[in-house]
């Protein structure tokens, strides 16, 4: 499996897992909001619904990983799975892999830091 294949699957999903935390920061960007409604918008958004977005980003990889076994590797019947079980078996390891680092360098690193430059927390 190929680093491009890896960000094709799990590239969505960490933007919407990170949605929590990355709303304020397109609000302020477009112009939609102020700095402070923002910033009071982003302790509720991650204290409360940040599971939301979390099972929200995890039904996007699901899907995208069974899109990606359907359309890229032409795995479309039982059969066919069965006999490329270890194959379907590692996709899946590792965009699992691939997403959870992605999903915490995205939010704690990427996310932080425009916070912080544009002045949310």
């Amino acid at each position: 499996m190929k680093i491009r294949d890896l960000l094709k699957i799990s590239l969505l999903p960490i933007v919407f897992a990170s949605l929590c935390c990355l709303s304020p920061i397109i609000l302020v960007l477009f112009g939609l909001s102020t700095v402070s409604f923002a910033s009071s918008l982003a302790p509720i958004l991650y204290g409360e619904y940040k599971w939301v977005f979390r099972i929200l980003g995890a039904l996007l990889l699901a899907v995208s990983i069974v899109y990606y076994l359907r359309r890229e590797k032409g795995i479309c019947t039982l059969d066919e799975a069965k006999k490329r079980r270890a194959e379907i078996i590692n996709i899946v390891a590792l965009s699992l892999i691939a997403s959870i680092i992605g999903y915490f360098f995205f939010l704690y690193v990427v996310v932080e830091y425009a916070g912080v430059w544009l002045g949310l927390w």
